[in-house]
Protein backbone atom coordinates (compact mmCIF):
# COMPACT_ATOMS: atom_id res chain seq x y z
CA UNK A 1 0.00 0.00 0.00
CA UNK A 2 0.88 3.21 -1.24
CA UNK A 3 1.62 6.32 2.20
CA UNK A 4 -1.99 7.84 1.50
CA UNK A 5 -1.48 11.80 2.56
CA UNK A 6 -3.48 14.53 1.02
CA UNK A 7 -2.05 15.26 -2.02
CA UNK A 8 -0.46 11.76 -2.72
CA UNK A 9 -1.19 11.23 -6.21
CA UNK A 10 -0.12 8.56 -9.23
CA UNK A 11 -0.23 8.21 -12.68
CA UNK A 12 -1.17 5.49 -15.14
CA UNK A 13 -0.62 5.98 -19.15
CA UNK A 14 -3.12 3.88 -20.95
CA UNK A 15 -3.20 3.25 -25.04
CA UNK A 16 -6.98 2.97 -26.18
CA UNK A 17 -6.96 0.47 -28.72
CA UNK A 18 -9.88 -1.21 -31.11
CA UNK A 19 -9.17 -4.36 -29.53
CA UNK A 20 -9.17 -3.23 -25.66
CA UNK A 21 -12.94 -1.55 -27.31
CA UNK A 22 -14.09 -4.81 -28.48
CA UNK A 23 -13.24 -6.41 -25.07
CA UNK A 24 -14.51 -4.20 -23.07
CA UNK A 25 -18.16 -3.79 -24.90
CA UNK A 26 -17.79 -7.81 -25.16
CA UNK A 27 -17.39 -8.38 -21.09
CA UNK A 28 -19.52 -5.33 -19.96
CA UNK A 29 -22.39 -5.96 -22.88
CA UNK A 30 -22.20 -1.99 -24.00
CA UNK A 31 -22.63 -2.82 -27.40
CA UNK A 32 -23.41 0.51 -28.72
CA UNK A 33 -22.64 0.82 -32.25
CA UNK A 34 -20.62 4.24 -31.40
CA UNK A 35 -17.79 2.39 -29.95
CA UNK A 36 -18.08 -0.16 -32.55
CA UNK A 37 -19.44 0.05 -36.13
CA UNK A 38 -17.21 3.09 -37.71
CA UNK A 39 -19.87 3.45 -40.77
CA UNK A 40 -22.22 4.31 -37.67
CA UNK A 41 -19.98 6.17 -36.32
CA UNK A 42 -19.15 8.63 -39.14
CA UNK A 43 -22.90 9.83 -38.93
CA UNK A 44 -22.38 11.05 -35.17
CA UNK A 45 -21.58 14.75 -33.90
CA UNK A 46 -17.82 12.55 -32.62
CA UNK A 47 -17.45 11.49 -36.85
CA UNK A 48 -15.46 8.19 -35.52
CA UNK A 49 -16.12 5.41 -32.90
CA UNK A 50 -15.23 6.46 -29.48
CA UNK A 51 -14.14 4.03 -26.25
CA UNK A 52 -17.10 3.44 -23.72
CA UNK A 53 -16.72 6.34 -21.14
CA UNK A 54 -16.93 3.61 -18.48
CA UNK A 55 -13.95 1.84 -19.73
CA UNK A 56 -11.69 5.09 -19.76
CA UNK A 57 -13.58 5.24 -15.93
CA UNK A 58 -12.33 1.74 -15.56
CA UNK A 59 -8.55 2.57 -15.15
CA UNK A 60 -9.12 4.86 -12.30
CA UNK A 61 -10.24 1.84 -10.52
CA UNK A 62 -7.03 -0.30 -11.53
CA UNK A 63 -4.89 2.64 -10.81
CA UNK A 64 -6.92 2.67 -7.23
CA UNK A 65 -7.03 -1.23 -6.80
CA UNK A 66 -2.83 -1.31 -7.95
CA UNK A 67 -1.39 1.61 -6.55
CA UNK A 68 -3.05 4.13 -4.94
CA UNK A 69 -3.89 3.15 -2.14
CA UNK A 70 -3.46 -0.51 -3.40
CA UNK A 71 -4.10 -4.01 -3.28
CA UNK A 72 -7.27 -4.15 -1.27
CA UNK A 73 -8.91 -0.82 -1.82
CA UNK A 74 -12.41 -1.25 -1.93
CA UNK A 75 -14.32 1.36 -3.70
CA UNK A 76 -17.64 3.10 -1.77
CA UNK A 77 -18.21 5.63 -3.93
CA UNK A 78 -17.49 7.25 -7.25
CA UNK A 79 -18.54 10.04 -8.72
CA UNK A 80 -18.04 10.55 -12.83
CA UNK A 81 -18.33 13.84 -15.32
CA UNK A 82 -17.53 12.86 -19.16
CA UNK A 83 -16.29 15.92 -20.75
CA UNK A 84 -14.58 14.79 -24.20
CA UNK A 85 -14.63 11.76 -26.13
CA UNK A 86 -12.23 9.16 -26.35
CA UNK A 87 -10.89 7.71 -29.83
CA UNK A 88 -9.34 4.60 -31.00
CA UNK A 89 -5.35 5.51 -30.57
CA UNK A 90 -5.88 8.00 -27.89
CA UNK A 91 -3.29 7.72 -24.71
CA UNK A 92 -5.10 8.73 -21.71
CA UNK A 93 -3.40 9.87 -18.66
CA UNK A 94 -5.24 8.26 -15.28
CA UNK A 95 -4.31 10.43 -12.50
CA UNK A 96 -5.64 10.29 -8.66
CA UNK A 97 -4.95 12.12 -6.19
CA UNK A 98 -5.98 12.32 -2.03
CA UNK A 99 -7.72 15.02 -1.42
CA UNK A 100 -9.32 13.85 2.25
CA UNK A 101 -8.15 11.47 4.88
CA UNK A 102 -11.38 10.45 7.06
CA UNK A 103 -8.87 8.33 9.17
CA UNK A 104 -6.09 5.61 8.88
CA UNK A 105 -8.11 3.54 6.13
CA UNK A 106 -10.52 5.93 4.63
CA UNK A 107 -9.74 8.55 1.42
CA UNK A 108 -11.35 10.47 -0.74
CA UNK A 109 -9.46 10.86 -4.10
CA UNK A 110 -9.63 13.58 -6.93
CA UNK A 111 -10.02 11.61 -9.97
CA UNK A 112 -9.02 12.59 -13.38
CA UNK A 113 -8.01 11.06 -17.42
CA UNK A 114 -6.28 13.56 -20.00
CA UNK A 115 -6.17 12.89 -23.14
CA UNK A 116 -2.48 13.45 -25.20
CA UNK A 117 -3.33 17.58 -25.77
CA UNK A 118 -3.18 16.90 -21.83
CA UNK A 119 -7.25 18.26 -21.90
CA UNK A 120 -9.32 16.82 -19.20
CA UNK A 121 -11.68 14.03 -20.70
CA UNK A 122 -13.17 12.24 -17.49
CA UNK A 123 -13.09 13.94 -13.91
CA UNK A 124 -14.52 12.72 -10.30
CA UNK A 125 -14.08 11.52 -6.65
CA UNK A 126 -13.72 8.60 -5.28
CA UNK A 127 -14.29 7.27 -1.99
CA UNK A 128 -12.33 4.35 -1.07
CA UNK A 129 -11.73 2.36 1.90
CA UNK A 130 -7.92 1.58 2.00
CA UNK A 131 -6.60 -2.04 3.07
Amino acid sequence: MSIVNVGTSARKTVLITDETIRMFSSVSGDINPIHLDEEYAKLTKFKRRIAPGLQVASYISALIANELPGPGSIYMEQSLKFLRPVYIDDVVEVKITVIEVFNVNKVRLKTEVFNADNQLVLEGEALVKAP
